[in-house]
């Protein structure tokens, strides 16, 4: 799986070069600013980009721009997106196209090599991964918002779970529930949430940016 990273902290692009190569990653490239970010972006054979929000040369959005505007030109490209703290601006443009195959992680998390490897992995496999911090900061305002109102505290917590990028089997084994009833439960969130069965749509990536709002 080809990989390209975008990290201006010497020391942390390196360890998480040695990482995702330790995990049968090629990191095809290792980039410090955010116009070699855009031109690496721009290849076609890349796999998942692995990217800090701020790069220079003004260390605030520039990582995340790059980013944006790659997946304006290939809507499909994964992006795993690291920032040192919850942004929500950021978080919430960067999920507002519905796509799927992104991610938002907290750089504390990276010390978890599990947890961070598991991550690339699930957004380069086209899933969506939300630290979180990132989920509970964005949710913190949205329980009681129509159509919100209609699921129950369960729901919620199973929808909350889904944001996180877990699988059933992962959301069944946090709660002590089954998956028959996780299932259960996400058929009645689409319900409420008024998402029809598509071929088109992924009925899953669309309740989970309902909820934050996006």
């Amino acid at each position: 799986m080809r990989v390209v990273l975008a990290e201006d902290l010497a020391l942390l692009r390196d360890g998480l070069t040695r990482i995702l190569e330790a995990h049968d990653f090629e990191v095809v490239a290792a980039v410090d600013n955010a116009p070699g970010l855009s031109r690496e972006l721009q290849k076609p054979d890349i796999d998942v980009a692995v990217v800090d929000v701020r790069l220079p040369p003004t260390f605030t959005d520039e990582g995340l721009r790059a980013a944006i505007e790659a997946r304006v030109e290939r809507p499909s490209l994964p992006i795993l997106v690291l920032s040192q703290y919850v942004e929500q601006l950021y978080a919430r443009e960067l999920l507002g196209s519905g796509d799927g195959s992104i991610g938002y992680l907290l750089k504390d998390r990276v010390s978890d090599v599990a947890q961070f490897v598991d991550a690339v992995r699930r957004v380069a496999d086209g899933g969506t991964v939300l630290d979180p911090e990132v989920v509970a900061s964005l949710l913190a305002r949205r329980d009681q918002d129509e159509p919100m109102g209609r699921l129950t505290a369960r729901e919620r917590e199973v929808l909350g779970l889904m944001a996180e990028g877990r699988s059933n089997a992962a959301i069944a084994g946090r709660l002590f529930i089954t998956e028959k009833a996780v299932s259960k439960h996400s058929n009645a969130i689409f319900t409420k949430l008024d998402l029809a069965v598509s071929d088109d749509d992924n009925r899953r990536v669309l309740a989970v940016l309902a909820y934050l709002g996006v």
